[in-house]
């Protein structure tokens, strides 16, 4: 599809429909702002024209945002809004600044609970306010005085304007419920609606009031006269709060489409650039905004043209069309900021972070928000998230059950830190003497304090007859505390570690493979069972044959990150693929191989892979340092043994051979040109059906790379 044709069929009608629902959000955040309402179209425009040409996310509308509003009210209300208007300018520069360093990232780490707090906060103090102005009253100043004066509100008076206001908030909330109509947005139709009412009746109420002359009428930024650490303050609110939120956009808006993914850094250097304008034009500030955004994906939009078409027809609008937006009501604005208030507050949202243990830093961030400040709400959340996340770090779950008469086990799961020695202590104690005691470690960290603490229990209970065995799962961090080595490098996690990393005790080493077994057992078999069960049932399907040595240090799943049912493997000393027997190359036989052949069982791997399983894939992988190629280069070994045969097998030819791993690599690109002998595979791959790869394992480096079979050189599988 053309760029133009894209345009036309995508990127204009949403852009359409994204100019519907800006109008009036625009209009409705500059009321609740307390400024003119001209400046919340203004930066409707600077944000999607400024922001869209040149943002890091194509896809992300940029306006006046509902989060802004306290702020913005609040330094309206100490500065003036031409003052206000400077602010903001500086502001962006401050956005441009933290863009250029490269900080746009550094933004994100500020916990989603503490900002999605803070919106919900915002969205609370908006609620509040205009719902005094929908019932004909005025808001006031703080949140706490609109919930104390609103029950006073209510039973007061109402005229025609809260009847209308109600109206809007029931369509904005029935629409759409029942109608799913892209391009009718419930905003636009509850707006058109309760307008047209309103003036079909002739309602006397309190209507938008816009100056005749627009362009004449922008508000000029004038410096404010106030103490500078006063503006400095603001400078840095608007500036942080329109960045996190914009960043926080972007990256939401990222997961609903599969287009180019957002730069953020970029992207804040866009908003601090539109800030700029915007401030200088006498507008409020711009951020990315999710409700415009996702909109404007669901619409179809494709590129920035978009974002960029919709901020020139709310300018076009404005200059040409201004007396109809002079017709809407102000009550209605009111309701639409209701609704837009009450969404900020998602029950989505709580329920997950109810979930995850997160619940306090969004309610403390909200509640300091809405009664004292947004700063302070802030703050106060942040310490909350703070004290949870050291909670969590601190956090360690023990139990004790008895197993049989006078055999017990203790689990200790978490991080184990001397805090919790005391109860480590206590629990400890509760272990009648004498008994026979294992203590199974489930550690993520464990410091001095905490090791003193169990071996210093563990050598008081052995000395009263007792019996203790200290397990370790997934790390070695008791081990290493033996040895004198707690602190030191991480060791290998038991999972993935070779027995003699966690096999603590001499009867373990003399049966490594019992206790390797009992191992999986315990700890392993629970988490992949529900898997294996699955794959008993329905059988393997592997994506791919994976040919390799059997050298004990190349392990195919590890190095692969491969589970149960991916790999379907064959290894053998040197990763051979004896040719196939009709490919007229001669093969010496040892003693006691088949008469077909001098090895049957690679081929017959390779031929029941590749048409009774369908692989897709077939992989041959040398390592460093491999035996085989060492003895086929120095001709250790002897012919007619059952080494030298199976060795003579390979038919490789070496380049340069006293490159070792130019050796290896050999090995590869001749085993695959041998797996081209065999019919199947021929078959497969002319078909289309079947892609063969070499690979070659840097045992030292624990690299995988891969072998290009027309050079025989070998580069890093992920800069293929």
């Amino acid at each position: 599809m053309s760029y133009l044709t894209q345009l036309l069929r995508r990127d204009l009608p949403a852009s359409i429909v994204v100019f519907l629902i800006a109008i009036p959000l625009s209009l409705g955040i500059a009321a609740a702002s307390g400024a003119p309402l001209l400046a919340g179209l203004v930066a409707a425009v600077v944000g999607g024209i400024v922001a869209g040409a040149i943002g890091g996310a194509p896809l992300q509308v940029s306006g006046p945002a509902a989060g802004l509003t306290v702020i913005v009210a609040g330094a309206v209300a100490d500065f003036g809004f031409a003052g206000t208007a400077a602010i903001v300018a500086v502001a962006g520069v401050v956005q441009i600044l933290l863009g250029v360093s490269r900080l746009g990232r550094a933004a994100l780490a500020l916990s989603p609970a503490v900002v999605h707090g803070m919106l919900a906060g915002i969205g609370l103090v908006i609620a509040l306010s205009q719902v005094h102005v929908l019932l004909g009253g005025a808001p006031q100043s703080s949140a706490w005085r609109n919930l104390r004066e609103l029950p006073g509100q209510i039973v007061e008076h109402h005229g025609v304007s809260t009847l209308l206001g109600l109206l809007t908030v029931a369509i904005l909330l029935l629409w759409p419920r029942y109608v799913k109509i892209s391009l009718l947005p419930a905003a636009l139709v509850a707006v058109v609606t309760v307008t047209a009412l309103a003036w079909f009746t002739g309602a006397d109420v309190t209507r938008v009031d816009l100056p005749d002359e627009p362009l004449a009428e922008l508000v000029t930024p004038v410096w404010p006269d106030a103490p500078l650490h006063q503006i400095t303050v603001a400078v840095f609110t608007i500036a942080l709060v329109a960045s996190v939120e914009s960043l926080l956009s972007a990256v939401a808006v990222d997961r609903m489409h599969d287009g180019p993914r957002a730069q953020l850094n970029r992207e804040l250097v866009a908003q601090g650039t539109a800030n700029t304008v915007s401030g200088l034009l006498g507008g409020l500030p711009v951020t990315g905004v999710i409700v415009r955004s996702s909109t404007n994906v669901a619409a179809g939009a494709r590129t920035r043209a978009s974002a960029i078409l919709h901020g020139v027809w709310i300018a076009v609008f404005v200059l040409l069309c201004a007396g109809l937006l002079e017709t809407i009501p102000m009550a209605v604005l009111a309701a639409v900021l209701i609704v837009v208030g009450v969404r900020l507050i998602s029950l989505a949202q709580i329920r997950t972070y109810a979930r995850h243990g997160e619940l306090a830093a969004y309610a403390v961030t909200a509640l300091g928000v809405a009664v004292i400040d947004l700063l302070t709400g802030v703050a106060l959340g942040m310490a909350t998230a703070a004290v949870l996340v050291l909670w969590r770090l601190t956090r360690c779950e023990m139990r004790t059950v008895q197993r049989a008469p006078g055999e017990w086990l203790v689990t200790i799961t978490g991080t184990l830190a001397f805090i919790e020695s005391a109860r480590l202590t206590r629990e400890l104690g509760a272990v009648p003497p004498g008994g026979d005691v294992d203590i199974e470690l489930h550690l993520d960290y464990l410091d001095h304090g905490a090791f003193e603490t169990i071996r210093n229990w563990r050598d008081a209970y052995t000395k009263t007859g007792g019996r203790v065995r200290i397990r370790e799962v997934h790390d070695s961090w008791f081990s290493r505390a033996t040895s004198g080595r707690l602190g030191g490098s991480k060791s290998t996690p038991r999972l993935i570690g070779s027995w003699s990393r966690w096999q603590a005790t001499d009867q373990e080493r003399q049966d490594a493979m019992a206790a390797g077994i009992a191992e999986f057992e315990r700890n392993v078999a629970p988490l992949v069972r529900p898997q294996l069960a699955e794959l008993a049932r329905d059988g393997q399907r592997p994506e791919q044959l994976f040919i390799t040595c059997a050298d004990s240090r190349l392990v195919p799943n590890l190095i692969t990150a491969s589970g149960p049912g991916d790999l379907f493997c064959v290894r053998n000393v040197g990763n051979l693929v004896p040719p196939h027997a009709s490919a007229g190359t001669p093969r010496p036989l040892a003693a006691s191989a088949p008469p077909g052949g001098a090895d049957a069982s690679v081929g017959a791997a390779i031929e029941y892979a590749v048409e009774v399983l369908g692989v897709t894939t077939i992989t041959i992988c040398g390592h460093s340092g491999c035996g085989a190629v060492r003895a086929l280069m120095s001709g250790a070994a002897e012919p007619g043994s059952a080494l030298g045969d199976w060795l003579a097998l390979s038919g490789v030819r070496f380049t340069d051979p006293d490159d070792e791993e130019r050796c290896c690599t050999d090995n590869v690109v001749q085993q695959l040109a041998n797996l081209r002998t065999y019919p199947v595979v021929q078959a497969a791959e002319a078909a289309g059906r079947l892609r063969l790869a070499g690979m070659y394992f840097d045992i030292a480096e624990a690299r995988m790379y891969q072998v290009d079979p027309d050079l025989g050189v070998h580069r890093p599988v992920h800069a293929a």
